[in-house]
């Protein structure tokens, strides 16, 4: 049960309880281990990067249009999710839906773009056993895309506590938990797609 105190008004709703700060504290070292999973990802991918065998080149198969597609959907996403949070701020439920609902289905358009580029990789001859930079390649833009499935199911679910028990501290506490989720994979996307895709364009066309 939510230990309720006495607060200053202008105290989000969220951090209104010493269960919301306490786990809001807690998923910040989450975070961390994420940060650090996510680090690891990175240093496999550049040191495989040049290691491309005999198989297809980045160069011949990364197209930019489909990349800043699932960029703009992805940072729109952000946007989005931070509106929801300020309209629950403001104690709008009907705000907080409407914008996380916009969210979620900008999530899913990226998810969708991302297993049609990951079909298109392996209809071209690329595939996780093709050498070991296409390895580390779909290792890591898996793992993001992964991440993004799961933070769609839990935003969901938040949502549907938040549509039944209504906006109070326990289910806004949720909501800013799963916002700070989606804000850190857009953040891992921004270094994706400048590490992973513009890099190795920029490359291959010098």
């Amino acid at each position: 049960m939510e230990m309720v105190q006495n607060h200053d008004p202008n105290t989000p709703l969220e951090y209104q309880s010493e269960t919301g700060r306490l786990n809001i504290l807690g998923f910040w070292v989450f975070l961390g281990a994420e940060i650090a999973l996510f680090g690891t990802l990175f240093a496999t991918y550049f040191a495989l990067m040049y290691r491309t065998g005999n198989g297809p080149t980045p160069g011949e198969l990364f197209e930019i249009k489909g990349v800043m597609i699932e960029t703009f959907l992805l940072l729109t996403s952000s946007f989005t999710c931070g509106i929801a949070v300020h309209e629950m701020r403001r104690h709008n439920k009907k705000g907080l839906m409407i914008w996380m609902i916009i969210t979620l289905l900008l999530g899913l358009g990226f998810i969708g773009f991302e297993v049609s580029e990951f079909i298109s990789y392996v209809h071209e001859g690329a595939t996780l056993k093709t050498s070991a930079f296409w390895s580390g390649l779909f290792v890591l833009v898996g793992t993001h895309g992964a991440h993004v499935s799961v933070g769609i199911l839990w935003v969901s679910a938040v949502l549907i506590q938040v549509a039944r028990r209504g906006l109070v501290p326990a289910t806004a506490k949720k909501v800013f938990i799963t916002s700070l989720y989606w804000h850190f994979l857009d953040v891992v996307w921004i270094f994706i797609f400048t590490g992973v895709y513009l890099t190795r364009m920029v490359i291959s066309h010098g």
